[in-house]
């Protein structure tokens, strides 16, 4: 499992892992389960950074183009599909590599789904209608933690917050810690984390994002939204959503630009809580992205994958340095 934060170069290094364990004796198929919530809808090509075929070399993708951009699809299903093409690849004697910056997704694949209560329709439809600075400080007033690590504008997270709270008396935080324990599925699951400074990951979010616009995004976005095939989450992906305000007038096209770029680092910056999270899985390894050329990045992750560590079930995730193979020198 290969988790990181957005723009840092996820998706090549699953397919140079797939490439290598492929060849190994030992594994002679190994494909790519994506743990990506946007690559999973149909036409979201290009603002998804999608993987096009000529990036997936040869190497099988499960969990991309699944569902159309008007379906609403949950973890609950991403967990569904991910295990389903685990046990197919395991029948024909293959390793998956899981890959994604859904870090939910694959916290969910690790250590299975915290025990929450399923959907309100008519209470989350009470929530939607509350003014956003009333929903934002009962979620800090129930929620402290949560209201930390959900933007004041992400209305989706922080009503499925506020739902968790009303319907339980128990805060989303106070679920999600029963995931802190040591979980059996670790046994036979590596965990693989790229590290990036924020420094060297926002001009890498920049120029991906001004190479989604060259390559046609707005185009993309606007066919989308002409033809309301967004649906209600489709529609709050980024660079989507940024674009979908400028084609109803509320900000220009510049604006809309720089708002995906903002958004998106604030994204990356969420994902960083997300690893430090996962960063407790035991025998997991770390890759320190600047430290390390992205050229020794698949040959790390193959060796770990061929060889994973065995800490005792309390032991945080090793770094590099404490992995089973040599760490790159400085």
């Amino acid at each position: 499992m290969i988790a990181g934060p957005t723009a840092g170069g996820k998706t090549a290094l699953a397919v140079a892992v797939a490439e290598i364990l492929a060849r190994d004796a030992a594994s002679p198929v190994a494909e790519v389960v994506s743990a990506d919530s946007m690559l999973l809808y149909r036409g979201l090509d290009i603002g998804s950074a999608k993987p096009t075929p000529a990036e997936r070399r040869g190497i099988p993708h499960h969990l991309i183009d699944v569902a159309e951009p008007t379906d609403r699809f949950t973890v609950h299903d991403w967990l569904a599909g991910a295990e389903a093409a685990i046990a197919d690849l395991g029948s024909r004697g293959g390793v998956p590599v899981v890959v994604g910056g859904t870090h939910l997704y694959l916290k969910a694949l690790l250590d299975g789904l915290f025990d929450g209560p399923g959907e309100d329709p008519a209470l989350r439809e009470r929530l939607r209608a509350l003014p956003p600075a009333e929903r934002r400080a009962e979620l800090e007033r129930v929620d402290p933690e949560a209201a930390r690590r959900i933007h004041a504008n992400d209305e989706r997270r922080t009503v499925r917050a506020l739902e968790v709270h009303r319907l339980t008396g128990t805060s989303i935080t106070s679920h999600q810690r029963q995931w802190d324990a040591p979980s059996p599925r670790h046994a036979d699951r590596v965990l693989i984390g790229l590290e990036w400074p924020s420094e060297l990951l926002n001009p890498r979010i920049n120029a991906r994002v001004r190479r989604m616009f060259d390559l046609g995004l707005l185009e993309e976005a606007r066919a989308l939204w002409s033809a309301g095939r967004l649906g209600p989450q489709a529609r709050e992906a980024l660079g989507y959503k940024q674009l979908i305000e400028h084609f109803e007038g509320r900000c220009t096209l510049d604006d809309a630009i720089e708002r995906i770029k903002i958004e998106t680092r604030r994204f990356a910056k969420n994902q960083r809580t997300w690893l430090r999270r996962l960063r407790t899985v035991p025998g997991s390894v770390w890759i320190d992205a600047a430290a390390t050329p992205a050229d020794r990045w698949p040959a790390i992750v193959a060796e770990a994958c061929r060889h994973p560590a065995s800490p005792t079930p309390t032991s945080p995730g090793a770094g590099l340095g404490e992995a089973p193979f040599p760490p790159t020198p400085a």
